[in-house]
C-alpha cells in the first residue's frame, strides 16, 4: 500500500480525505470586484501544493462571488484536477437545460446561490432553479448563508429535493433552524472555521448528533475574506471531535455519495 493509500496519522485510521470545499482562482479568467474585493491568485497547482500531505483525492471546486457566472475556469479546473473532483457553479435563471447537461459533462454536479456574498443567482428563483437543475442533472443546491436568515426560508428548504449549507451556517444564532434542516436531509459543511461566529465545537457535535450522514469535511481553501484562514489541525480538529465512529463519513463517505463520486 503506498504512502498516498495508507491510513493518515491521527485520522482514526481514514485512508482518503474529500475536500467538500475549495476555490480555484486561475488568472487566466476573468474575475469580478465584490465589494471592493479581488482575491489573490490560487491556482490548481498552489491546491496541489498546499494540500498534498492531507492525504485528499477527491473534492468540490466551489465558485465564488468573484467569479460570477464564469464556467470555463471551473471546466478547466476541473479537468486540471482529474476523477474525483467535481464542479459547484453557479447559474442565471435563464439557463438552458442544453447548459445544465454540458455543465454536467464536465463534472459540475450542484448549483450555487451566495447569499451572503452575491455573485450568484437571487433566492427569488431559488425554489424553480433549484427543482429545474436536480430534474435536469440530478444536481443538488448550496447556500452559502448566515444560519439566522433560515427561519422565513425553511417552507421552500425543506421541499427541495437536495440541499447543503456552507460553513456550519455562520453563526450561532441560526442553529435551531439549521438543525431543522438537518433532520430534514440537508448536508452541512464543516468549513472555514476562521469565518465563522459560532461554537465550532458544539455545532459539530450537533449535527452529527442530528444526523451522522449530514456532515462534510471540507478546507475552504484559499479561505478569501476569513479572519483566519485553513489550517491542517482543523482537519485533525474536526475528526476528534466527530469520534472514530463518524471520522470515515464526514471525511469521505458523506460528502461522495452527495456529489456522486463513487
Amino acid at each position: 500500500m503506498s504512502a498516498q493509500e495508507g491510513s493518515r496519522p491521527g485520522l482514526g485510521g481514514v485512508k482518503r480525505v474529500f475536500d467538500s470545499h475549495c476555490h480555484i482562482i486561475d488568472p487566466r479568467f476573468p474575475l469580478i470586484e465584490n465589494n471592493g474585493y479581488l482575491p489573490p491568485d490560487f491556482t490548481v497547482t498552489d491546491y496541489r501544493q498546499r494540500t498534498a500531505a492531507l492525504g485528499i483525492t477527491g473534492g468540490a471546486v466551489v465558485s465564488g462571488s468573484f467569479q460570477g457566472f464564469d464556467q470555463e475556469y471551473l471546466i478547466d479546473a476541473l479537468r486540471q484536477l482529474g476523477p474525483g473532483f467535481v464542479g459547484v457553479t453557479q447559474l442565471p435563471a435563464s439557463v438552458t437545460e442544453e447548459e445544465v447537461a454540458r455543465l454536467d459533462a464536465h463534472g459540475v454536479r450542484a448549483v450555487r446561490f451566495n447569499v451572503r456574498r452575491g455573485g450568484s443567482e437571487t433566492l427569488s428563483h431559488l425554489d424553480t432553479l433549484a427543482r429545474r437543475v436536480h430534474e435536469v442533472a440530478g444536481w443538488h443546491t448550496e447556500l452559502y448563508i448566515d444560519a439566522r436568515d433560515l427561519p422565513v426560508l425553511l417552507p421552500t428548504l425543506r421541499s427541495l429535493p437536495a440541499l447543503s449549507v456552507d460553513h456550519l451556517g455562520l453563526s450561532d444564532e441560526g442553529l435551531t433552524s439549521l438543525l431543522h434542516l438537518v433532520e430534514n436531509g440537508t448536508k452541512v459543511k464543516a468549513t472555514g472555521f476562521g469565518r465563522v461566529d459560532l461554537d465550532v465545537d458544539e455545532s459539530v457535535r450537533a449535527v452529527v448528533k442530528a444526523n451522522p450522514q449530514a456532515l462534510m469535511f471540507g478546507t475552504d481553501l484559499p479561505s478569501t475574506r476569513a479572519r483566519r484562514p485553513f489550517d491542517d489541525g482543523d482537519l485533525h480538529r474536526l475528526a476528534d471531535l466527530v469520534g472514530g465512529e463518524n471520522v470515515q463519513a464526514v471525511l469521505w463517505d458523506n460528502a461522495a455519495a452527495h456529489y456522486r463520486t463513487g
